[in-house]
């Protein structure tokens, strides 16, 4: 007979699981990763806005931006100019860095890491096992392993900072860890962010495996409840 168990550490583990792919999820796939310094429309990103406060700058003026895989310009259509989002190369083997290559890799597997246990921790409330070990122990284990991957990724993500793709966004003082001109960008910090959370996961998971194992769960099994939902 299946037995549905729900418990608030069980829940809230669900959920920060999900919080933590989903995150991890939007940080890969947007340019938000390093910012430059302010542009002129139609100019090169090697031009020197150093002496120009940002306070005088006008609608003649953009931010670039750089992802993993994709950047933010400004591009030249139909006699104006308009944002362009998109990927600025074609395969793997065209990322600016071998570093970048490397941290692709193992961001790339620990998200898939994290997408794996969303899935599990959703069949956790009728399933408490898989190959006789708790489903909640092989997630835990499955999100520190994926946390120790997208370390790896975000080591390795800076160290490439030195490629001259890099360098025509942040100016030639970027180099390994030297982000030259220019500034993290928001999905940095969420990918840092999603990496604490799998950890934080990871540990909630063997609460969430006592919560639902606990005496007062088994009372509620013996009295034929198939529905269990404890605080």
């Amino acid at each position: 007979m299946c037995y549905v168990i729900m418990t608030c550490r069980s829940l809230l583990w669900t959920l920060l699981s999900l919080a933590a792919a989903l995150a991890m999820s939007a940080a890969v796939i947007t340019p938000q990763w390093l910012i430059g310094k302010p542009q002129k429309i139609g100019l090169s990103t090697d031009d020197d806005l150093s002496t120009r406060q940002y306070s005088d700058l006008n609608d003649d003026y953009y931010t670039p931006s750089i992802g993993i895989y994709n950047r933010c310009t400004k591009l030249h259509k139909f006699e104006e100019f308009v944002d362009n989002c998109a990927t600025y190369v074609n395969g793997f083997s065209e990322l600016p860095s071998n570093y970048w290559k490397a941290s692709t890799v193992f961001l790339a597997i620990g998200l898939l890491l994290l997408c794996m246990v969303v899935m599990t921790s959703v069949f956790s409330c009728c399933i408490r096992s898989l190959c006789k070990k708790s489903i909640f122990t092989i997630s835990g284990l499955l999100q520190a392993i994926a946390g120790l991957f997208l370390i790896l990724g975000l080591v390795l993500y800076p160290a490439g900072w030195g490629a001259p793709r890099i360098k025509e966004l942040c100016g030639e003082d970027a180099g390994a860890f030297q982000i030259g001109d220019c500034h993290p960008g928001w999905a940095f910090y969420t990918a840092i962010g999603a990496t604490c959370l799998a950890f934080v996961c990871a540990v909630l998971s063997i609460q969430a495996d006592a919560s639902t194992s606990s005496d007062k769960v088994q009372s509620e099994i013996l009295e034929g409840k198939n529905l269990i939902c404890l605080p």
